[in-house]
């Protein structure tokens, strides 16, 4: 199964090659277009293959599937958090949740000290369905530890570890083996979409770590793809599990930057900052 989380600085409908190229079972987009605008641009998405949220109809939040999964937005979904969304999905014989996330932070109002951002928020309110079964967190956070300051509750190391709490890991620092703060490759090339230009690691994939093992391959998309080709100013990220034989589904092309996570031993483990263990 492979799971892909873009930003895809809207007009998905004319960008949805690029992102079928990449072959995803089930597509985080931020700044997506609502379904109705889609489906009349000519795209093909029933109901049930889209779930999507937003007060902006051409600049939302959206979980795509491809057969055989579907997706659904949970009952529990709070308006209050318009760009965070507990989505179910189910196929070939999986059932776990994406908590979609496309944070609004300084932008969104959230300026204060003491005011948590809206992941934080959202953990809050979402949290307890990591205790429900697989859970997957992906998307855009716009954040950063770099950006971190003392006592402030939007941090992201707040994030980092209220997720370990939750027995979720990165896909990023687990397969590439660096530690949050540090990460060598970036996500968004930032004002001018320049790859000399500011450069940040923002976007990330978080999974339940009951499914660490079964993480197969992960990357993030070439700068040449999917920035400099005017796409966006953010780069995919992509990862490969294998769920087992009753999951598996027809092969895929993959891409030549979707790379085989390399196993670490006990003595050299990842450095996911503590976190271990199943759900």
């Amino acid at each position: 199964m492979r799971v892909v989380a873009w930003n895809c600085a809207m007009a998905l409908d004319r960008k949805w090659p690029a992102l079928d190229a990449l072959a995803p079972d089930i597509a985080v987009i931020s700044e997506c277009a609502r379904p109705e605008r889609l489906r009349a641009a000519g795209m093909d998405l029933p109901p049930r293959r889209i779930a999507w949220t937003g007060p902006n109809e051409v600049k939302g939040l959206a979980v795509i599937a491809r057969p055989p999964f579907r997706v659904r937005r949970l009952p529990v979904h709070d308006p209050a958090l318009p760009h965070v969304m507990p989505v179910e999905v189910r196929g070939a014989g999986l059932r776990f949740t994406v908590l979609a996330v496309w944070a609004q932070n300084a932008s969104g109002g959230f300026r204060r000290r003491a005011e948590p951002g809206p992941f934080n928020r959202a953990l809050d309110r979402y949290g307890w369905l990591a205790g429900q079964g697989p859970l997957i967190a992906a998307g855009d956070f716009n954040n950063h530890e770099r950006w971190d300051r003392p006592g402030h509750a939007i941090n992201f190391a707040e994030n980092v570890a209220r997720c370990r709490r939750l027995g979720l890991v990165s896909a990023y620092h687990l397969a590439r083996g660096e530690p949050f703060g540090a990460e060598s490759e970036p996500t968004h090339y930032w004002r001018d979409r320049r790859e000399d230009g500011p450069v940040y690691h923002i976007d990330y994939l978080f999974f339940s770590a009951r499914w660490q093992p079964r993480l197969r391959r992960f990357g993030i998309g070439p700068f040449a793809d999917f920035c400099a080709a005017g796409l966006s100013d953010h780069a995919p990220l992509a990862a490969d599990f294998d769920l087992g034989r009753g999951a598996r589904s027809a092969a895929k092309p993959v891409p030549s930057w979707l790379l085989p996570v390399r196993r670490r031993s006990a003595r050299n483990p990842s450095p996911l900052n503590g976190a271990t263990g199943a759900v």
